[in-house]
């Protein structure tokens, strides 16, 4: 199993702020981003993109959006080799020596940043490329002065789901029955800021973390964290009952998602002794984050990731296709995988992603798709078995998890569903189920 131990169609959020009637105009030139070639009058409806596209091209709908990231905020952000995003001039160096630290100013690069990650024993340096060096070249120099060392780009990570039309909370909702809880439980959120305001979250335990301890709304990250910890008269998520550890790594700025972040997120839940940890979250493959995720499986914390929304022929994306990673794909009413949803090797479970309420924006409920809302299902089962941090009994909890899924698709563990679908008792759905953008 790939989780034996070591945060599809992603919705335009820059492009798209209007209604689903709205035009966009392509293509939009970013350098070091491959074309991509859409209709110019797409429906922008999560409906209107799996239906309009090939399976084989949803990925160039993500691709269209990080471009327009890119275009929108090319002052602080640029393409890497393959055009995932990143920060521009910053190479992140991953538990540097002094004497590589020096090498590096040195040759003229700077320290913009320092992290400590304490509760995983490493640190984090940012360093500033010299004047009128590239990121690019930055980084190839770096692993030249220091060839035993660890250097990546500051990757951006972005989100995995839609969230869609709105409902007040008096809404028709269907409703299942929560779990209960024997013990007090933790669970972790590497995600957006959480709006713990809405009546959702009433009687809940939500610790705050990021941002300065300022408080940025997402309306992603509330989404998520009210499958987790959300308990209303008409809504419930996975695990009413424990208390949720939510970072912000976005902050509501466009560097937001950047991979320091997610290290530091992953640091903190790691010194709060969280055992389970959601990231519904993708992008690239970094050597910095996997070496933090390799650190904090081995020391008995599960992560439960998003497989993301780039359709089956897309190549995999991570954290979910790191080893250790417990990857999660999302399923319709009639249990079937989103056609958007990644295929792979990655995919260890399915659990509901569309037909599904969470919380909206003031006092209401959404409509949400996407494997981001499947992740934190999974991840709010994987409490009732993981109470701490331990190697052993996290390879108990998910093969706990493992027997009580449904087997969908070929017999036995497969691309497209993984083990099988879990938690589908706990889909509850809105009357109104008609997707717009998410912003």
């Amino acid at each position: 199993m790939k989780y034996g131990r070591i945060i599809g169609v992603t919705v335009l959020f820059c492009v798209v702020s209007s209604p689903a009637t709205a035009q966009v105009s392509l293509p939009v030139q970013v350098p070091g981003v491959p074309p991509v070639n859409l209709p110019a009058d797409l429906d922008k409806t999560v409906s209107g993109i799996t239906d309009r596209l090939d399976p084989q091209r949803l990925s160039d709908v993500r691709q269209l959006r990080i471009r327009e990231l890119l275009r929108t905020h090319r002052d602080v952000l640029e393409a890497d080799p393959k055009g995932a995003p990143m920060l521009r001039t910053e190479v992140l160096a991953f538990s540097p020596s002094a004497a590589a630290l020096d090498r590096a100013r040195a040759a003229g690069y700077s320290v913009l940043r320092e992290r400590a990650l304490e509760g995983l024993d490493a640190t984090l340096v940012v360093l500033r490329a010299p004047e009128g060096m590239s990121t690019r070249r930055a980084l190839k120099r770096l692993r030249a002065l220091d060839p035993a060392g660890t250097y990546d780009f500051n990757h951006v990570y972005t989100d995995s789901g839609a969230i869609g039309a709105e409902q007040p909370a008096a809404g028709e909702v269907a409703i299942n029955a929560p779990m209960r809880l024997k013990v007090a439980a933790r669970i972790g959120l590497i995600d957006g800021g959480v709006d713990a305001w809405h009546p959702v979250f009433r009687g809940a335990t939500i610790s705050s973390y990021g941002c300065a301890g300022k408080q940025v709304v997402s309306s992603h990250a509330t989404a998520v964290a009210s499958l987790i910890v959300g308990r209303s008269e008409k809504f419930h998520g996975a695990a009413p009952e424990a208390e949720l550890f939510a970072a912000d790594v976005y902050c509501g700025q466009p560097t937001g998602g950047a991979v320091d972040a997610v290290a530091d997120a992953f640091a903190w839940l790691s010194r709060q002794r969280v055992p389970i940890i959601n990231v519904s979250l993708v992008g690239p493959p970094n050597v910095t984050l996997e070496n933090v995720i390799r650190i904090v499986t081995a020391r008995g914390h599960i992560v439960v990731a998003a497989v993301g929304n780039d359709g089956p022929a897309a190549p995999a994306l991570y954290p979910a296709a790191y080893p250790g990673v417990v990857g999660v794909t999302a399923v319709d009413s009639r249990r079937r995988a989103l056609v958007e949803a990644g295929r792979g090797s990655q995919v260890d479970f399915a659990a509901p992603g569309a037909d599904i309420a969470a919380a909206g924006g003031g006092q209401s409920y959404a409509a949400v798709r996407g494997t981001s809302f499947a992740a934190p299902i999974v991840a709010g089962l994987l409490v009732a078995e993981l109470h701490e941090p331990d190697a052993a009994a996290a390879e108990r909890a998910l093969a706990t998890l493992t027997r009580q899924a449904l087997d969908l698709g070929s017999r036995g563990r497969d691309s497209t569903y993984g083990n099988g679908l879990v938690g589908d008792a706990l889909r509850i759905e809105l009357a109104t189920t008609t997707l717009l953008d998410h912003k």
